[in-house]
Order: structure tokens, then C-alpha cells, then sequence
């Protein structure tokens, strides 16, 4: 089945200044051979003198299509840092395209990955419910049906897929979250004042440039919107980014190079379009729970290190 399978939608792939996992990523996109490529690069950082090398040899990596592609580049001479390098090559992307699949240069997918997104791209192409096709699953073994994929709130991005129709909504800015913050619609949207004060916390790390994420922004659109993502019962990509040189997955974690599946077709639909609130909660527990609890050891650390500092210094005057 998969040898009669011809990838006909745009890739879109994201790479930076780490050729070592951008070359895996790429040898995955070069055996699915898709017809047109487009590929969004950020700039070196200022007083990084070795990112000039290592850019440079990202991006000589995508000179190595030798299939008939027609290959678009959106290369920056300048860091303009994940948040931003990111929005602004997918608003690139789909002023020119009305759907995609999105890599980045440390999300290894499997070959199925590439078919799931195409064929549920057309299922649910005119269907303005679903905001989102992904490749992750971090539900660890646990299904409720036994159809190929289910509903989530959660949109994750390691290895996913969109359509021009939804990606209008992103707004950089997130205008909305001062409205959305002082009137508690988070606990409208998620039922649970604890997951609403964590997510409260994110946005607005966010919305005052404190977290440097493009995803995060993403999330706040796809939810104002009640949208829901597509998200497989096997896990269909792995990232390998868990590393220093990473810009948020810098420790190892369970999520950490987890292995993919590969997945079965036909396509088994759901009958009905109800999201998995049991699924979800596992998620919230195990992927932003945790999150949102680091991020807040980090800034009483931050506050504690500045508070000895500013003892210190005292005490030396």
C-alpha cells in the first residue's frame, strides 16, 4: 500500500544551525519525495561565532534534492529567534499554499507519517472544527478505541500538519489574551482551574516575551477558535532534539526520542467527532503540568540567584 503512495502535498521543513539531526530529517523527507519543498532557515546569532558554520551547513544540506522537486527557500540573514523565524515562515508558506506538513530539523517521522497527514489534510479539508493533523501521541500505550486517530485539544507540533484556512487565525500578538485573562475563559476552555492557572501562566510568558515560542501562540489560536487536533493512536514521530544546542527541549525527558509506529491503512475514522477528555488529561498531567511546574522552579531559582547576587554585592560595599 504504502509503495502506490505519492506525496502531492508541500513540505514544509525548518532548520537552523544543527546540521547533525537536520540531515536525519532530511534523509526521511528524501525517501518520501515530495514534489515541492519549501524550507524556512533562521540567521546566525549575534556574538555566536560559531553559528555562522554551522547555518552555513544546514542549509548546504538542503542542496543535496536530487528527485524532481521544486525546492522554495525563505532564508533570513538575521536571528530573529524561534518565535518569531517560525511565524513568519509559515506566514510564507501559506500565503502561497492552502495546506502543508510541517517539519522541524529534529523530528524524525516515520514513512507512514507523511501518508496520514495527506489523506486526513483532504478528509478534513472543508471541516473548520479540526484545526490541526499531528504526527506525535504521548498517550504511552493507553487507547480508548481502536480507530487510527482521535480528538484532542492539544495541537503538538513535533512533525504536524494545517491548512492556509486555519493558520489565519495565528496572531503573533495574541491580542485576545488580555480579554480572555481577565474574564477566566481558560477555565471555560479546560475545565479545571489548576491546568487554567497553568496555561495562564504560560500565555502570559508568552504575551510579555518572556518565553520565546511560536507554538505556544499557536496553541492560544487554535483554542479561541474551539478547535481540535487530529492526533494518531501510534506515535508517528520522534524528536531527537533533546540536547543543549536545543532552544526549549534542552534536558532529556520521557519524550525524549520516543519511537514512532508506523501506521495502518486503510484508515480506521472515528464514527463520531468528540474529543477524548481522558486522553487530554493524560497530556495535561504528563506534558504541561510538568512543564508549567518547571517553568516555575526556574523563576524562583532566577529570583533566588538574583536575590544572593544583590546580597553579595551589598555585603561587598
Amino acid at each position: 500500500m504504502m509503495a502506490e503512495f505519492q506525496l502531492k502535498t508541500p513540505i514544509v521543513f525548518i532548520i537552523f544551525n544543527r546540521p547533525d539531526t537536520t540531515v536525519k530529517v532530511f534523509e526521511a523527507i528524501r525517501a518520501a519525495k515530495p514534489s515541492k519543498l519549501l524550507v524556512i532557515a533562521d540567521g546566525p546569532r549575534v556574538g555566536r561565532t560559531d553559528d555562522n558554520e554551522k547555518c552555513e551547513a544546514a542549509r548546504a544540506i538542503i542542496d543535496r534534492v536530487d528527485w524532481p522537486c521544486e525546492v522554495l527557500k525563505n532564508y533570513s540573514d538575521i536571528n530573529l529567534g524561534c518565535a518569531k523565524r517560525v511565524s513568519s515562515g509559515l506566514n510564507w508558506v501559506f500565503a502561497n499554499e492552502e495546506e502543508a506538513i510541517i517539519l522541524e530539523d529534529d523530528c524524525i517521522p516515520d514513512p507512514t507519517f507523511f501518508r496520514f497527514c495527506q489523506e486526513l489534510l483532504s478528509y478534513y479539508r472543508n471541516d473548520e472544527r479540526i484545526m490541526v493533523i499531528s504526527g506525535n501521541n504521548f498517550q504511552f500505550g493507553h487507547k480508548r478505541t481502536k480507530d487510527s486517530y482521535y480528538f484532542s485539544r492539544y495541537n503538538h507540533c513535533w512533525g504536524w500538519a494545517t491548512w492556509k484556512r486555519a493558520w489565519q487565525y495565528f496572531d503573533f500578538e495574541m491580542s485576545s489574551w488580555p480579554y480572555v485573562r481577565d474574564n477566566q475563559w481558560l477555565i471555560d476552555i479546560l475545565g479545571n482551574s489548576e491546568a487554567a492557572e497553568n496555561w495562564k501562566n504560560t500565555f502570559q510568558a508568552v504575551f510579555e516575551h518572556k518565553l520565546n515560542s511560536w507554538a505556544i501562540r499557536w496553541t492560544f489560536a487554535c483554542w479561541l477558535q474551539s478547535g481540535l487536533a487530529v492526533l494518531p493512536n501510534v506515535n508517528l514521530v520522534s524528536n531527537i532534539g533533546f540536547d543543549t544546542d536545543a532552544t526549549h527541549t534542552v534536558q532529556t525527558s520521557i519524550f525524549d526520542s520516543m519511537p514512532v509506529e508506523a501506521m495502518k491503512f486503510p484508515l480506521q475514522h472515528p464514527k463520531f467527532m468528540i474529543r477524548d477528555s481522558v486522553a487530554d488529561e493524560i497530556t495535561q498531567r504528563n506534558n504541561f503540568s510538568w512543564y508549567a511546574s518547571q517553568q516555575g522552579l526556574l523563576s524562583k531559582t532566577k529570583d533566588a540567584v538574583k536575590k544572593l547576587l544583590k546580597w553579595t554585592t551589598d555585603g561587598l560595599n
